[in-house]
């Protein structure tokens, strides 16, 4: 096995959006098995090493960012190319640690500047870096990736932004839902990495929020995050065209599932903070599981989001409600990095489907789907009544 790691590829390959997203479509899968590290507690990721390609020196933001990691003690190691070594070891285990670790500032690869859609959350997907350092038992991205886990943040970020222009208009979630026409054309950044993860690092969401704040067209640029340093974001001139989601849960599943994130109060008083900063925010719900006494659980949660929100100003509140699903790949990876995860992977308790590009997924049964949905839909509108629910899946 080669010890090289091509920085000019994608970490996740090009097609269809991982089955993490709204989506739910099935990208390929690798086995990383037995190699996840155990759940830590939330803390900024520090890389223990950090490169950067030549043609990231030639980007005036992969400068700012260098500069940004040498005032936090980091030294960048400039690449001869755009291979990079020393990073696969003796096994799986030790080859995941050092990827990891690992900070790559590159320049995006071609596949990344020619958005795709992302229905239902936006009309279009952008990335500004690609891998998160956070452990979720659920978490599928761990399984499409295309070699190891090196996390790459985009030197080119000037260029990505102005070239988003050219989407303006073309989505089909303005055109379609009437509901939606206000936000313009959507644009999400966090398809395939946490921001609030890497923004101390690199400022990259700070540029794109003061860029569409700048941007006088109707557009909307979305992000979600399980973390809660937003200390960063207050004061910005957002313009009201950034909606910041928190990725919010009941406490069985933030408790077990969410390993290295932020807890659950904290996000929610990150929500508040924004929403009092006039930002519009919003929750994703996900993955919603139908567990024992989940009525109970979510009834917390949701209870929880109507104290945080209490007394807000102006609140402009959506909720997404994505409910959990797998893929066989997804199940076969998610069981080797957490062999003792007790998180409901049953294929028998579930209904098989076929995803638009003929992947299997297994999603709850009908029954159970319209149980839960009708719960949601009756209880939002109940103890959350500012909320606005943008779709279902």
């Amino acid at each position: 096995m080669s010890d090289t790691v091509d920085l000019t590829a994608a970490l996740a390959p090009a097609g269809p959006a991982a089955p993490h997203s709204a989506s739910g479509e099935e990208v390929a899968t690798h086995d990383l098995g037995a190699v996840a590290p155990p759940a830590r507690p939330a803390r900024r990721w520090m890389p223990k090493r950090v490169v950067a390609t030549p043609a990231a020196y030639d980007h005036p933001h992969g400068l700012r960012i260098m500069e940004r990691l040498g005032e936090l003690g980091l030294e960048t190691e400039r690449l001869a190319s755009n291979r990079l070594t020393g990073v696969r070891g003796e096994t799986d285990r030790e080859t995941y640690a050092r990827a990891k670790s690992t900070l790559a500032i590159v320049v995006s690869p071609p596949s990344r500047r020619r958005l795709q859609p992302i229905a239902p959350s936006a009309d279009w997907r952008f990335d500004l870096a690609e891998g998160c350092p956070a452990h979720c038992q659920y978490c599928y991205l761990a399984g499409s990736l295309s070699g190891p886990p090196v996390t790459r943040v985009y030197a080119d970020l000037d260029d990505i932004l102005a070239g988003l222009a050219d989407y303006v208009g073309r989505g089909t979630i303005t055109s379609r839902r009437a509901a939606r026409r206000d936000e313009g054309t959507t644009f999400e950044a966090s398809c395939y990495t946490d921001p609030l993860a890497l923004e101390h690092l690199t400022g990259s969401w700070r540029r794109a929020v003061t860029f569409f704040g700048a941007w006088d067209a109707p557009v909307q640029l979305r992000w979600t995050t399980k973390f809660d340093d937003v200390d960063g974001f207050a004061g910005l001139r957002h313009e009201g065209r950034t909606r910041v989601r928190l990725s919010v849960n009941c406490l069985p599943v933030t408790s077990r599932f969410e390993g290295g994130t932020a807890p659950l109060p904290a996000r929610l008083a990150a929500l508040r903070r924004l929403a009092e900063d006039g930002y519009p925010v919003g929750l994703t719900i996900a993955p919603i599981m139908a567990m024992p006494d989940w009525r109970d659980h979510y009834g917390v949660l949701l209870d929880a989001v109507a104290a945080a929100v209490d007394g807000v100003r102006d609140l402009d509140l959506t909720a997404e409600l994505i409910t959990h699903r797998f893929t066989p790949g997804s199940k076969e990876v998610l069981l080797g990095w957490y062999p003792r995860t007790r998180l409901d992977l049953d294929e028998q308790s579930r209904s098989r489907k076929h995803g638009k590009f003929g992947a299997v997924k297994y999603v709850y049964p009908p029954e159970t789907m319209t149980a839960l949905r009708a719960w949601f839909e009756t209880e939002i509108a109940r103890r959350v009544p500012a909320c606005r629910i943008l779709y279902w899946t």
